[in-house]
């Protein structure tokens, strides 16, 4: 396409919004679409205080969800974001129209519905680079390729030819925690007569946020004696946030045969603090306590048959080895007389009051694209691209401990073990426009795609992950916390596939578009897959129209989907925190009690609704339903027998040996999911002194598990997952807004809703938390002090709003629901100032 069309006017007001998501035909309205689209402008997305992108899209996208995740691992700071109810994975991101890689991350913890799933990583697209955003909320995957099962969503960046942009956040929380700052800055230059280069840059700092209760347990320690027992024990809130850098290069140039090269990417990196869960000194077993009552005391030197170098008694009992039990009255004595052995070790030597194990996890991101695009004639054009990324994790583990190795434990551990999820794709895309016969020429599409993909785990520094010499004396192996990876367990897993595809629309006639799609797929893991879509869009009147679609789709499992190891820890039935262990489902543990290879997800789609533009109010209102089948899921949790933990051992997972239980990925379930979007607009005239406009956006989504059998002894599910799969995300949810434009002044009001759901808290079936609805505020008001700097002061949860309380608060510490839908931290304000030039 000619540099011409994607040259921004000099005149920003006179610029044309070009709909490039969801048909291959460029549309400018989207009562023009078959297919729902929303479009968000940099400035719709740039009025509210978060400096992440998940973030900006969740206040104005009802059907968009994403989590604060609090105590989450990983995706704490890689945070899983959900279209209609569906897995991240199941949402395909495009950046300029092009594929965007995957993260490294695939979440355990992260409430449900989005353990197990591997999506892009929003979070590295710097706000201040974005010219709109373009959301198809409709299944697209014969169009653009497996994952667009729940939708599309486009990041259509900055192309502006000349000026730049300054500016300067600050922002809290009501309660004076989250401390933010951000600055960023875009700027671009004309290369040649229409050609453009425009850089783009944001940093931003932002403190972690508190919203927890004393845990009962932990005062129960200090009632006791416990000294530095930590107060609150967990800090339940959003993790830190530090050096979180968002780089972007946008650039095109006239190649000399009427088209243009082009080649845009992005660097990002950033640093993520938050707690684990509480270790509680008189009761962690295999740290403090052997699961038998008594407290723990290591012998460093077991072969020379002397309990620890000088037949210890523990406190003057004159009985070697007699065992201190946890209630004992003068159990803290008698552990301190151990603890004054050099040869014996006490886990309360190290933390005295049980700890709370710092999770870090630093993030790079990089990715392009480059490519040349044009007109062959003026019927056909083309576009030949290649693009790269590659996202990291580098986890590390501060204020722990690994048990086995006794005094030779280190408290902090700088490299647990890192992963690498790396892509490459290849394009060419042709487009014609046949005469026919019909109203409008018939857009022929069509092109060829290369992906490849790999997910690569390196192993830890050996402290994390090696068994000492406590590992036989009930000691857990590894760091506590978050075990390194082994070298059995690293390794490199990739795949690739081609796919081809052809895409047909036009006016058939003045009031009738039809559309159809279908897709070729050979994936080197799995075989072939051919997906299709038919759409229409049939205008009764010039105002009022209805759309419709039919649409086939897919999910390949990634290759870390289906290699993925790890631990996390999960709450038991009688409130002990343990081990659980990810392993792939064709793990000989696995398999032997239901694990498969996994296999594709499917869909089957339709959505019918009706658009209304008739000048003085534009409403679209589509419904939506969505069937799945073989959709990916953790499974319920089993445990080991001692001869499975010897083979997982044997295999390489040398923390297996203290595992509680395994969990594996499945493809166990069908689902159906269903749902209504309303979105309007309407400009309010009659409101005199400048231009005010009233929007509306509302979502309706209900799923439903289809095939859970809890009386299958072959069922995989669990009651809890399907609850969470079911319910978790809120089933209603809205926002209504109103701006205002005057001579130098600017104002925006808008209110949320957000319907009830259901959390199982931290993933426990027995903690069970039935959540209400909530309605928060924000507000906005923007000043020019002159023509070139604008100050503007706003609030997010205007009137400090905050979930229901956490009937269970006192069990962990949260004070509210961790996967509350409007965030946990309450109300926050922020300050802007902005130069253009």
């Amino acid at each position: 396409m000619p540099a011409t069309a994607f040259a921004q006017a000099e005149d920003p007001a006179a610029e044309e919004t070009i709909i490039v998501t969801g048909s291959r035909r460029e549309a400018r309205s989207v009562a023009d679409l078959p297919a729902p689209v929303d479009i968000f402008s940099a400035e719709d997305l740039s009025r509210q205080g978060s400096p992440d992108v998940a973030n900006l899209l969740r206040q104005i996208v009802p059907s968009l969800n994403v989590n604060d995740n609090t105590i989450s691992g990983t995706a704490s700071g890689i945070r899983p974001v959900t279209l209609r109810g569906l897995s991240p994975d199941h949402t395909l991101v495009l950046v300029n129209g092009k594929r965007q890689h995957r993260a490294s991350d695939i979440p355990t913890f992260s409430g449900g519905i989005s353990d197990g799933a591997q999506g892009p990583d929003m979070a590295s697209i710097p706000a201040i680079a974005l010219k709109q955003v373009q959301v198809l909320r409709d299944g697209a995957a014969a169009q653009y390729g497996s994952d667009a099962i729940a939708g599309v969503v486009n990041f259509i960046m900055s192309d502006a030819p000349e000026g730049g942009t300054i500016q300067a956040k600050i922002g809290s929380t009501y309660k004076g925690d989250g401390d933010s700052y951000q600055v960023a800055a875009t700027w671009g230059t004309r290369l040649g007569e229409n050609g453009f280069v425009r850089f783009s840059g944001e940093y931003s700092d932002t403190d972690m946020t508190t919203r927890a209760v004393q845990r009962g347990d932990a005062q129960a320690l200090i009632d006791a004696g416990f000294e530095d027992v930590p107060t609150p024990a967990t800090r339940f809130g959003s993790p830190a946030f530090k050096d979180d850098i968002k780089t972007f290069v946008n650039i095109a140039v006239e190649n000399g045969l009427g088209g243009e090269f082009y080649a845009f990417g992005g660097y990002a990196q950033r640093t993520v603090y938050n707690d684990f869960f509480y270790r509680n000194a008189a009761d962690r077993q295999g740290v403090f306590t052997d699961g038998a009552g008594n407290y723990l005391v290591g012998d460093m030197t077991p072969d020379d048959g002397v309990t620890c170098d000088g037949g210890i008694d523990f406190g003057g009992t004159g009985i070697i080895n007699d065992p201190i039990g946890v209630n004992d009255p003068d159990a803290l004595a008698r552990l301190a007389a151990a603890s004054a052995n050099p040869n014996c070790f006490v886990a309360q030597n190290v933390h005295p009051g049980g700890y709370t194990p710092l999770f870090g996890n630093k993030i790079k991101d990089i990715y392009g694209s480059l490519g040349m695009r044009g007109d062959i004639t003026d019927k056909l054009s083309y576009d030949v691209s290649f693009g790269a990324g590659r996202h990291s994790m580098h986890i590390f583990v501060g204020n722990s401990l690994n048990p086995s190795l006794g005094t030779g434990s280190p408290v902090d551990f700088k490299n647990n073990g890192k992963r690498h999820q790396s892509e490459m794709v290849f394009n060419a895309d042709l487009n014609y426009a046949a005469d026919v016969g019909f109203h409008s020429p018939l857009n022929i599409a069509g092109g060829v795609q290369w992906h490849r993909e790999q997910f690569e785990v390196i192993a830890g520094d050996p402290e994390t992950y090696l068994a000492g010499v406590l590992a036989t004396q009930g000691f857990l192996v590894g760091e506590e916390s978050y075990p390194g990876y082994s070298p059995a367990i690293a390794g490199t897993f990739s795949r690739r596939n081609i796919s081809a595809y052809l895409d047909l629309e036009a006016n058939v006639t003045e009031a009738l578009v039809l559309g159809t799609a279908v897709r070729f797929e050979d994936f080197s893991d799995f075989g072939s897959k051919v997906t299709y879509k038919l759409s229409g869009l049939y205008n009764i009147t010039e105002d009022f129209g209805i759309r419709g679609t039919y649409a086939t789709g897919f999910h390949a499992p990634t290759p870390g989907q289906q290699n993925y190891s790890g631990l996390t820890t999960e709450l038991t039935t009688d409130g002990r925190l343990i081990q659980s262990g990810i392993i792939p489902a064709t793990n000989p543990a696995a398999v032997a009690v239901g694990g498969k290879p996994l296999k594709p997800e499917t869909s089957k789609s339709f959505s019918l609704g009706f658009v209304y533009d008739a000048g003085w109010l534009s409403l679209t209102v589509d419904y939506f339903n969505i069937k799945m089948k073989d959709r990916l899921t953790q499974s319920a949790s089993y445990a080991l027998t001692d001869e499975q933990k010897a083979a997982l051992v044997a295999a390489g997972y040398l923390s297996a040996v203290d595992l509680g239980s395994v969990r594996f990925f499945t493809n166990d379930f069908s689902s159906k999911t269903q749902g209504v979007d309303v979105v309007a607009t309407m400009p309010l005239d009659f409101i005199p002194g400048g231009k005010t406009n009233f929007s509306l956006a509302g979502n309706w989504t209900e799923t439903k598990v289809t095939s859970f059998d809890p009386t299958d002894p072959d069922e995989l599910l669990s009651v809890t997952r399907v609850l969470q799969l079911e319910k978790n995300l809120p089933r209603y949810r809205g926002n209504a807004s109103i701006t205002h434009t005057a001579d130098n002044w600017r104002a925006l009001a808008r209110v949320n809703y957000y319907g009830k759901y259901t959390e199982m808290h931290v993933n426990s079936g027995g903690l069970r938390i039935d959540a209400g609805s909530e309605i928060t505020f924000d507000a906005e008001l923007g000043y020019n002090i002159t023509p070139a700097i604008e100050l503007s002061v706003g609030a997010q949860n205007l009137l400090n709003n905050n979930p229901d309380i956490n009937p269970y608060r006192f069990i962990l510490g949260s004070k509210y629901p961790t996967t509350s839908p409007m965030g946990v931290n309450g109300g926050t304000y922020y300050a802007r100032v902005q130069f253009q030039f």
